[in-house]
């Protein structure tokens, strides 16, 4: 199904402004309640799964996709953190989002720029910047030379940028500040990587370097992979918009090029409600908690939605066509290639 801009959207930009206005407003009860019940059953699993290595790695290993999961939740409200949006207070913000940061292997303060640029940015094809999937158009691909070509194709295989790719990224890529050229980014990173070392001495010289490596490492690899595809399919879908900047404009950017990813119930609620990601990127002032509601309360957010079934053909989905205004898979880019290198058929 093609998601679609509802043409209920106003002319009046205003208008929008007033409706996400209502939901803008961060619950204390509401962020403590969702705050303790993602960070203390993610503890009571990892001291589960300690306990269970004497029992069955294979039973480590299934008690992980659930700790996985309360990640993804526990990310969700570092996300918020970085918007502003969790807390009412500034400085909660900040404490919570470093605080998460560390629990999910992502430094607070460089991501939190990193996807603003994302948010300023999306569907912007003259401003693809940090934060976002690598997407070139069908003509950047087929004027690249090979090795960027190979470089860009493996980045795009679906088996190792939902595995591999995204593992490096939280794992190694995380830690990496020498590139910073913000003191602030540089110095979250180093901070970040000084907690989790501390952690993991900690655990060391209690558990065992080996059983805290047993533990950790699956529960972060399977919440990257999850991380890394729902970020994906937010934003490579069919329908999406993408504009050259021009021609770009926000609430479209937000409407369009954003899905809403109609999630079972168990799902969206260790999403926290990303799925509703279309209004997320209109008003990223919203707690995710506040998301539903705006979505069922107002038609203009109402949009065609991405469901686990049809997401699966973004996995098919490598480049932008420009020409027809879609996503588009490397057998066209070949097929473009074709005919631009066939002989030119004379005039009768």
């Amino acid at each position: 199904m093609t998601t679609t801009m509802n043409q209920e959207l106003p002319q009046d930009k205003s208008a929008w402004r007033q409706i996400v206005a209502r939901y803008q407003t961060a619950s204390l009860n509401r962020s403590v309640i969702q705050l303790i019940t993602s960070v203390v059953p993610y503890f009571v699993l990892l001291v589960l799964m300690y306990f269970s290595l004497d029992i069955s790695y294979w039973l480590t290993l299934l008690l992980a996709i659930p700790a996985a999961g309360f990640v993804i939740r526990i990310f969700i409200i570092f996300h918020d953190c970085g918007h502003g949006s969790f807390f009412a207070s500034r400085e909660a913000n900040e404490w919570v989002g470093r605080f998460t940061g560390v629990l999910t292997f992502t430094p607070y303060h460089r991501w939190r720029r990193a996807h603003a640029i994302h948010h300023a940015t999306a569907g912007d094809l003259d401003r693809r910047e940090a934060g976002d999937v690598w997407t070139m158009t069908v003509d950047e691909y087929l004027e690249s030379p090979p090795l960027k070509r190979l470089g860009y194709r493996v980045y795009r295989f679906p088996p190792i940028m939902l595995t591999v790719g995204a593992w490096m990224s939280f794992l190694v890529f995380e830690r990496l500040w020498f590139w910073e050229k913000d003191k602030r980014a540089r110095n979250s990173v180093i901070w970040t990587d000084v907690a989790l070392l501390a952690i993991a001495v900690v655990a060391t010289l209690t558990i065992g370097l080996k059983a805290y490596l047993l533990i950790q490492i699956p529960v972060i690899c399977l919440a990257a992979s999850a991380g890394v595809w729902l970020f994906y399919v937010q934003h490579q879908f069919e329908g999406v918009y993408w504009q050259r900047h021009e021609d770009w404009d926000y609430v479209d950017a937000a409407l369009q090029g954003s899905s809403y990813y109609k999630l079972p119930s168990l799902l969206q609620w260790f999403s926290g409600n990303i799925g509703f990601h279309h209004i997320h990127h209109l008003s990223p002032k919203i707690p995710n908690y506040n998301l539903e509601q705006a979505n069922n309360e107002n038609s203009l957010f109402q949009i065609a939605p991405v469901t686990p079934r049809s997401s699966l053909k973004s996995l098919g989905f490598r480049l932008w066509d420009e020409e027809n205004h879609q996503l588009v898979g490397f057998s066209e880019a070949k097929r473009a290639a074709e005919l631009r290198s066939a002989p030119a058929k004379p005039n009768p």
